[in-house]
């Protein structure tokens, strides 16, 4: 696997010759990719399994749907939070530290779902407990992943952070998929046992990132740019509200995905919310997985540019067309265009300001996030205003992949320089 190193800023910059995108065999930086792919199928985990307990929640315990389904917001708050407070510690601790704690607190929260609501005396402050902790340990690896896989070698880091992202989709899909047919064949009632075997998944993956090489993510003799010298630059906040473009394009959508999947097909709840999400999630992770193996083929710009009019085409499908059936289809062909969104800004970042460093990768996260947020809360709020009319605030949604699509215009080749 490699000599492992002390601390990202340990590796030299002088090791980095002749890397190649399809072997990272050079001092196991194979190793340091697979570690990074399973980490986005940690984030989903902890993000996708709870949601799929929240009548088992509420039938065990008593606790009144409203307070659990609280548990989502406390989720991403965390996460929000996270990626803000990460900017001042994570660079003073290290990514390695960093990681092993966020690995640490992924599995610790998901071991005590199954033990904290029996041993406290309120059930509901054991899943919160849980849920907070697993949270920060997903927001860790939101923040931590990607810039930690921007630093391997690779010919292609455009098609290196689309490859990467798609295993957040794999991972949604899988989490779905399995839980699923684990409580079909043996019993809702033992979630439990599934909930410790998918605590067994961070335990194994930070034990890989104890050993597995780290490069540094700026160059030997460089330092980062500080927030104050971030903000000072035109381009971050470009990229900034492209990311919370992004966010939005792809959640004000897929939030809706189950009930388009229930009109649509007239399948039941249960149904539609496994088949709505998860054809959104497939479709999305498959325009992932299609540039991180043909991206050297296809320019960023312009796929990203295609992308974001095919996002817009998507979204008329569904507010415009009267066919519920269309509407299914249109949420799937969103899933299809926002899948380079979010890699992509964060490759245009880095290719745009060199030295951005985890500041850059910590607020952009934050962007994206917000936009995860503000997507489904414009459409919700729209809709509410016209008569819980969802037609209408999916259409106020297609602003978001607008200003992306204006935003990536301003930043194409020759009219920012790089920022050094």
């Amino acid at each position: 696997m490699g000599k492992a190193i002390g601390d990202v800023g340990e590796q030299r910059a002088g090791d980095a010759g002749g890397w190649h995108m399809n072997m990272y065999l050079n001092k196991g930086y194979k190793w340091t990719v697979y570690a990074c792919f399973m980490g986005y199928i940690i984030q989903a985990i902890v993000n996708n399994f709870v949601p799929l307990l929240f009548l088992t929640f509420q039938s065990s315990y008593g606790i009144p749907l409203s307070q659990i389904t609280l548990l989502i917001t406390v989720n991403f708050a965390v996460q929000l939070l996270v990626d803000l407070v990460s900017v001042v510690f994570v660079d003073r601790i290290g990514y390695r530290v960093s990681l092993l704690i966020a690995h640490g607190l992924s599995a610790l929260g998901l071991v005590g779902l199954t033990v904290l609501p029996h041993v406290l005396p309120s059930a509901y402050a054991g899943l919160f407990i849980s849920v907070v902790c697993y949270a920060i340990g997903g927001g860790l690896l939101e923040v931590l992943v990607s810039p930690v896989m921007e630093s391997c070698p690779t010919d292609n880091k455009e098609k290196a952070m689309s490859m990467l992202h798609s295993f957040y989709c794999w991972g949604h899909v899988g989490v779905v998929l399995i839980s699923t047919l684990f409580f079909r064949f043996l019993g809702i009632e033992n979630w439990w046992i599934l909930a410790l075997l998918w605590a067994v998944i961070p335990v194994a993956n930070g034990i890989l990132f104890a050993r597995v090489p780290i490069a540094p993510l700026i160059e030997d003799g460089e330092k980062g740019m500080t927030v104050r010298e971030l903000f000072g630059v035109p381009q971050f906040w470009l990229l900034m509200l492209m990311m919370v473009c992004a966010g939005a394009s792809e959640q004000a959508v897929s939030q809706w995905a189950s009930t388009f999947a229930e009109k649509g097909l007239g399948v039941s709840k249960t149904l539609g919310d496994l088949m709505g999400p998860m054809f959104f999630a497939l479709l999305m992770g498959g325009a992932r997985a299609f540039y991180g193996k043909y991206g050297e083929k296809v320019a960023l710009d312009r796929f990203m540019s295609g992308s974001a009019l095919l996002c817009v085409i998507s979204y008329l499908c569904i507010s415009l067309v009267p066919v519920p059936l269309i509407g299914l289809l249109g949420c799937g062909l969103c899933g299809l265009s926002v899948g380079i969104m979010w890699p992509g800004t964060f490759s245009k970042a880095t290719a745009s300001i060199k030295r951005g460093g985890t500041a850059m990768f910590a607020l952009l996260a934050l962007g994206g996030d917000m936009g995860c947020s503000g997507g489904p809360t414009l459409v919700g709020f729209v809709s509410g205003a016209f008569g819980d009319d969802l037609h209408r605030g999916i259409l106020a949604g297609i602003v978001f992949p607008a200003v992306l699509l204006v935003g990536l215009f301003m930043l194409k080749p020759g009219k920012n320089a790089a920022v050094t």
